[in-house]
């Protein structure tokens, strides 16, 4: 799969790895990376790249329910909110090798949960996170 055309391209460099740094071309992010007590880390002040990719993902299909929204002409009565987990840990199938698993609790307030789970599926379909990601690693997608 690939794309026709780029529309836009985000740019970063990382260095240090997880207990580095990581500052977007523009400027506009500068994080400090902090490896988890949990991955053998120190900890402390600093995200990491399950964050950056929480974050990263749920963002993204905010964009997607909205565009997926507006298609269909259905008015959101606010804005969503995602939360969004990242759990990194060892493959079952693949020894030596590590891979993430994403949750994420998708809510509307003022929406009923049965006219906003066919947003969130057809969200999921259109999200370039959600098709990055689809047939690689579990993603579960919990409507509130």
């Amino acid at each position: 799969m690939a794309i026709d055309k780029a529309l836009y391209t985000g740019r970063a460099t990382s260095t240090g790895g997880r207990t580095g740094s990581t500052e977007s071309d523009d400027g506009a992010l500068k994080a400090t990376l902090t490896t988890p007590r949990e991955l053998g880390g120190a900890g402390g002040a600093g995200t990491n790249p399950e964050q950056l990719f929480a974050a990263g993902y749920s963002a993204c299909f905010i964009g997607a329910l909205k565009a997926v929204a507006a298609r269909t002409k259905t008015a959101l009565p606010a804005e969503p909110v995602i939360a969004a987990a990242v759990s990194i840990g060892p493959m079952t199938d693949k020894a030596g090798a590590f891979s993430v698993d994403v949750a994420m609790t998708i809510s509307v307030a003022g929406m009923d949960r049965a006219a906003l789970e066919p947003l969130v599926a057809a969200a999921h379909e259109v999200c370039p996170y959600s098709n990055a990601t689809r047939g690689n690693i579990n993603v579960a997608l919990t409507v509130a």
